[in-house]
């Protein structure tokens, strides 16, 4: 029995293994398992085994069974080879159905807009494209396997865990593609003083400088876009004893994305490349990427400082605290606002949106 299938393939819905027939020949014969088994010089274990389809009919077998029941080897074998085929395609349709659903999960239609996976609506070529997007045989085969750590927004609401693998995945793609240096993590560690000085320049300048910088110490620094309901800022990966800075370029804030930035550096800097990072159960570790985050681009002793000496609540005072300091008046705003020494509502015009066009 088949069943039609989109672009005229056939699917059978069910396979029938030789053993029927063999079983249809002994009722006939007026044979029992034990006497065919004799007669076939095999034990009777083995014969149910095929009957039953759990062993195939092997070449020999089929020179037997053209013996004691007829009518060809060929006949058998070409029973044995449809029941193979049929089973395959049984449990190759079962797979597909099983993707279908996963595919619900799958943001495909950003994806298609960003260009990542081709665009179309048949479903069944959707779950072909993202095998080949996330190199698998199966969607259901897609583990978590990414070495990584990635910071969200705090508002999460219910991430889309499909979203979030889909998003690595393409920061993986890309990083790979990036040609870099050996890592040298004492040579990253030694350029933070210069990434800092970036954040006073204009996106245009400072991301291909953070590039190649980046590059130098043996980092891919890529840009991907935002991803609905993933909530991701920036991920660092490991492939291929390569390190990936991925950044999120949603509706960038200019302090968001540099303490991002810095926050990728902490974990590349203090962490080992071996730990594996995954969703959101290391707490500890983003804590600590934080902190060496914010030192980084104010160290504590900068901060304290301006705390305690100067008028923190005056933009005048930020501004020009910042520029002594060397960091973009942004960052130290939006320290204060974090540790709510003035509130979010003030002075937003120093924390600029930008547009970076990655190259």
């Amino acid at each position: 029995m088949v069943n039609k299938k989109d672009n005229n393939d056939f699917s059978p819905t069910v396979a029938i293994s030789p053993g029927e027939t063999i079983r249809e020949n002994m009722e006939f014969l007026g044979m029992n398992q034990r006497e065919l088994a004799a007669r076939l010089d095999i034990t009777t274990k083995h014969l149910s085994n095929i009957i039953n389809g759990n062993a195939p009919i092997t070449y020999d077998t089929a020179l037997k069974l053209e013996s004691v029941i007829g009518p060809s080897a060929q006949f058998w074998m070409n029973l044995e080879t449809n029941y193979q085929l049929n089973k395959a395609r049984l449990e190759k349709q079962v797979k597909l159905d099983i993707d279908l659903a996963i595919l619900k999960e799958i943001p495909y239609k950003e994806m298609s807009e960003f260009g990542w996976v081709k665009e179309t609506d048949v479903r069944t070529e959707r779950v072909f494209n993202c095998r080949g997007f996330f190199g698998v045989a199966e969607l259901s085969s897609i583990k978590l396997s990414y070495a990584m750590a990635f910071r969200t927004h705090k508002q999460v609401r219910e991430i889309s865990d499909f979203g979030v693998l889909a998003w690595l995945r393409k920061a993986e793609l890309e990083g790979l593609n990036v040609e870099v240096e050996k890592f040298n993590k004492r040579k990253l560690k030694s350029f933070i003083p210069t990434f800092r000085e970036l954040t006073l320049k204009d996106p245009a300048d400072f991301y291909p400088e953070m590039k190649r910088l980046c590059a130098e110490c043996g980092v891919a620094l890529v840009l991907v876009p935002y991803l609905p309901r993933t909530y991701i800022c920036g991920a660092t990966i490991w492939r291929n004893n390569k390190a990936i800075i991925a950044l999120s370029v949603k509706g960038k804030k200019a302090d968001v994305f540099w303490f991002t930035f810095f926050h990728e550096l902490a974990h590349l800097i203090n962490h080992s490349s071996n730990e594996f990072h995954i969703s959101f159960n290391n707490a500890s570790e983003e804590d600590e990427a934080d902190e060496l985050a914010s030192n980084y681009l104010i160290s504590e002793e900068q901060y304290r400082n301006f705390i305690e000496r100067y008028d923190y609540t005056d933009k005048t005072q930020i501004v020009k605290y910042s520029h002594e300091i060397g960091i973009a008046p942004c960052i130290l705003l939006g320290r204060l606002q974090h540790d709510e020494y003035i509130g979010y509502q003030c002075y937003n015009d120093l924390k600029p949106s930008f547009k970076i066009v990655s190259c």
